[in-house]
């Protein structure tokens, strides 16, 4: 299917707690009901996907949102305010500006809500999955692509609570930020140490894997298949290329994107005319309906561009290292950007021009680049990131080393903003590998480490996990237990 069903996006609610635990995200119908048949399955797992398109993850603000004003990347300013930096205000509401605290609340509520999904999802699973779930296939692509949902979810959530620079030290491995929820019920769930978040997404993603590697000879080029669109078996080997190098687990890494690269079948594009996302591309994305119309409010052309998530042609410039009139990088041409002469102002054109419809998760440069980072030959890991840079259109004359640590990160942090401008990954790159200081594109801010840990939520911090509810918990006591990660 090209789209998801869409027609259940209207009965899609936000349930309460126990509301939620009986009734499945997309339908009225009770759990115990609806999980007695292979459609009601499928439109459970459909439902994730569908929530993962909304504004509070990313649908907008775990992609061309939050995460990428954080970075700077636009130069509209939210009414009210003129100061870039007081985005980074985590421990107060602002009125009249970007409110980042409460943004930053509803993230947390909306990735929580969705895992709770899975994790309903995953239970009936083991209740009924046997006996409903007929077809081998489909009951291994079912739980697969619900575990691959909650290790992802749960990954960036992570990026965003965890500590800076998780690889750097072993206090920040220690640090403890967040639950990992596997339960479908209303316990609450302590805060684990970083490097136990970690362990767990890579077990349900090594799971998950095993349960999808019926399709290791899957083509993600072929335009018949809209693989792409779900958690298929290299989106999952791309995630785990992710997560290790997050967790500067190099060899790991540079094995799964290496494996991503040589098997998923997608090759590099040196073209993005009428395409500037570059589906052909994409490992892994969301299917958005009506995306353009959906997204006008932040991405669109002609009068109204200074009220859009606009750069200035200055900022274009730094951002993707452009002299002359123009840049020979496609990511930087009128095929990537609408640029207006007269307003001196440039908007991207990837959720204007997008008539897949797609918002993207991972792609295939990713896979390049965390191989540019993970592999020990400097030569090699010359080759990669110069690879994507040569079908960019910029000439092999311009060719970047990569021979110390260095000049990796230099070279990765240039390619990182310019190719995943406007997807929300350039922010995470930055605090992956603790670069902190002054942007090049946005020189009167400076980065420190505390920009890039997020505080609990005020609801966390009050009624998450203690010591005293646990024991309350484990007497069989439910008095005051209630589930606020969703």
């Amino acid at each position: 299917m090209k789209k998801i069903a869409y027609f259940l996006i209207a009965l899609f609610t936000l349930t309460s707690c126990e509301q939620w635990l009986d009734v499945t995200p997309n339908t009225d119908v009770p759990a115990k009901e609806l999980f007695t048949t292979e459609n009601g399955f499928e439109s459970a797992l459909a439902g994730l996907y569908i929530t993962m398109t909304e504004e509070n993850t990313y649908g907008k603000n775990l992609s061309f949102g939050l995460v990428d004003q954080l970075a700077q990347m636009y130069d509209k300013l939210p009414d009210g305010t003129s100061d870039r930096r007081s985005i980074y205000i985590y421990d107060r509401e602002t009125s009249g500006a970007y409110n980042t605290k409460g943004v930053l609340a509803s993230i947390w509520q909306a990735q929580y809500h969705t895992i709770a999904n899975a994790n309903n999802l995953l239970k009936w699973w083991n209740l009924n999955g046997e006996a409903v779930l007929t077809d081998t296939i489909t009951r291994r692509m079912i739980r697969g692509e619900a575990l691959a949902l909650r290790a992802f979810l749960h990954f960036d959530l992570l990026r965003g609570w965890g500590p800076m620079h998780y690889a750097g030290s072993d206090e920040a491995k220690a640090m403890r930020c967040m639950p990992y929820r596997t339960v479908a019920d209303h316990s609450k769930q302590p805060l684990l140490p970083a490097s136990d978040i970690v362990n767990h997404i890579i077990a349900d993603l090594n799971e998950a894997r095993e349960c999808m590697n019926y399709e290791k000879e899957l083509d993600l080029s072929d335009p018949t298949s809209d693989r792409n669109m779900r958690f298929n078996y290299h989106a999952i080997n791309a995630l785990l290329a992710r997560v290790y190098n997050y967790a500067g687990l190099q060899d790991s890494a540079a094995h799964y994107a290496k494996m991503v690269i040589g098997e998923c079948g997608l090759t590099l594009q040196n073209g993005n005319d009428n395409d500037p996302i570059l589906t052909k591309e994409m490992i892994c994305g969301l299917s958005m309906h009506e995306l353009k119309d959906n997204l006008s409010e932040y991405f669109a052309f002609g009068e109204k561009i200074a009220t859009k998530y606009y750069l200035n042609i200055s900022t274009l410039n730094a951002l993707f290292e452009t002299t002359g009139t123009e840049s020979e990088d496609m990511r930087a041409k009128g095929t990537a950007f609408h640029i207006s002469t007269e307003l001196q102002s440039a908007i991207s054109l990837k959720y204007i021009d997008n008539d897949n419809e797609v918002v993207p998760l991972i792609r295939l440069p990713e896979m390049y680049y965390i191989a540019c980072q993970s592999v020990a030959a400097s030569d090699e890991a010359a080759t990669y990131i110069n690879s994507v840079r040569n079908k960019r259109g910029i000439s092999k004359t311009k060719d970047v080393a990569c021979d110390t640590d260095e000049q990796r990160i230099a070279a990765l942090n240039r390619e990182y903003r310019k190719e995943f401008y406007a997807e929300g990954q350039y922010f995470w790159f930055l605090k992956t590998n603790g670069v902190v200081g002054n942007l090049t594109h946005s020189p009167e801010v400076t980065l420190v480490a505390e920009n890039f840990v997020f505080p609990l939520p005020d609801a966390e911090v009050e009624y998450g996990w203690t010591e005293e509810s646990s024991n309350e918990e484990s007497e069989g006591s439910t008095e005051g237990s209630k589930f606020y990660h969703h």
